[in-house]
């Protein structure tokens, strides 16, 4: 028997030398490492600007603040994602008005966001499950018609391209995680991405209490002003002292993710009753962050057994996610939503089984996951 978990972050001894390097020095705040990793963050993306935050609910949080949507203005968000998706909207005391997904990707159903557009629509947020990318031509096709901002969820979708541009440059701003299981990690963080200049200026300062200037730009030390509110969302040094190295290996990350990702999907789409979900548009290029079966007919019964069999044969498995955000209890209870309100959603959440794909396994491993898949069912 193998044990072989979901995650596991690669930490090697070039990211413990850069921590003590940074715990040796004056500076463990507004230092050089944050700009450094920002600037090569930038550059591995394509993209214009980069701030980075304390997570990516931290970054999903200044989106919304940055738009100043309050009481009685409503966001439009995926009903098949991570809970602080919804969050992020509910801190600034607007409503999330929850869509359903595709039963084959995850992602939000486009085809039903324009039926759930009011008046009190500020915005549209995309998260692409699972780093699978989400047709954005046809989401800002949207929010054009309808003056709306797009905020993307990137939590999963580092190395995830539509049309050949990174996720998190179509919208208005992208919201990347680096927590330890995802496809590179600072331990914890997050980044905040935008084109827009007018965005990242005023950003800048809300993740930092609204502070007028920088240290480096204090002409006097302790002085300064307060223009705007803005909150503690910074990033440490020795976070991004973390990333920049763990930037150095990502390509090679992602190529391994994709490389298991195609060894399991292989040995495993014979089964019957059984879908990967996974886009097959060529402009997509999933980052392949893990592999999602749905369990169907006679089997999707039997998820707790499968599950505790796999864990026994020492294969780590997750769900994305329990339940549809709007039916966690926190929503349903203030919102009112039903079980029969997101069938797509709700299908995944209660009959999906996700399998590990990343770079700290191998082909054999794949092998040895399909193995048991098969001897399982």
């Amino acid at each position: 028997m193998r044990n072989i978990p979901f995650g596991y972050p690669i930490i090697l001894d070039e990211e413990k030398k850069a921590v003590l390097s940074v715990l040796d020095g004056p500076i463990l705040t507004h230092g050089p490492k944050v700009k450094e990793f920002e600037t090569q963050f930038s550059n591995f993306i394509d993209g214009k600007h980069s701030l980075a935050v304390a997570s990516c609910t931290a970054a999903l949080h200044l989106a919304y603040f940055y738009l100043e949507i309050g009481h009685g203005d409503e966001v439009i968000v995926p009903a098949q994602t991570h809970t602080a998706t919804g969050h992020a909207v509910e801190f600034c005391g607007a409503r999330p008005v929850f869509v359903d997904s595709e039963l084959h990707t995850g992602n939000i159903d486009i085809n039903l966001i324009e039926n759930a557009i009011t008046d009190k629509t500020k915005a549209i947020s995309v998260v692409h499950f699972l780093g699978i990318p989400v047709n954005m031509d046809l989401i800002n096709t949207i929010a054009r018609k309808y003056d709306l901002f797009v905020v993307e969820d990137c939590a999963l979708a580092i190395g995830s391209y539509f049309n050949n541009i990174h996720a998190g440059l179509h919208g208005d701003v992208g919201c990347f995680s680096f927590y330890p299981v995802k496809h590179m990690t600072t331990a914890e963080g997050g980044m905040f991405v935008t084109k827009h200049d007018d965005i990242a200026k005023i950003v800048n300062k809300q993740r930092a209490f609204g502070i007028d200037r920088q240290i480096s730009e204090r002409k006097i030390p302790g002085i300064y002003d307060i223009d705007m509110l803005g909150f503690n969302y910074r990033m440490s040094e020795i976070q991004a002292a973390i990333g920049v190295e763990q930037l150095k290996r990502i390509k090679g990350f992602l190529s391994k993710r994709i490389e298991n990702f195609s060894t399991l999907e292989n040995n495993l789409k014979s089964i019957n009753n059984l879908t990967i979900i996974k886009s097959d548009s060529d402009i997509c290029q999933n980052s392949c962050y893990c592999l999602s079966v749905i369990l169907q007919d006679e089997l999707s019964d039997r998820r707790v057994e499968i599950i505790n069999k796999l864990n026994e044969y020492g294969v780590g498995t997750s769900v994305y996610y329990p339940k549809p955000v709007p039916l966690m209890t926190y929503y349903a209870q203030k919102y009112g939503f039903k079980s029969n309100m997101f069938p797509n959603a709700s299908l995944i959440s209660d009959s999906s089984i996700a399998l590990p794909v990343g770079p700290h396994l191998g082909k054999d491993d794949m092998n040895y996951i399909s193995e048991v898949f098969h001897k399982i069912i």
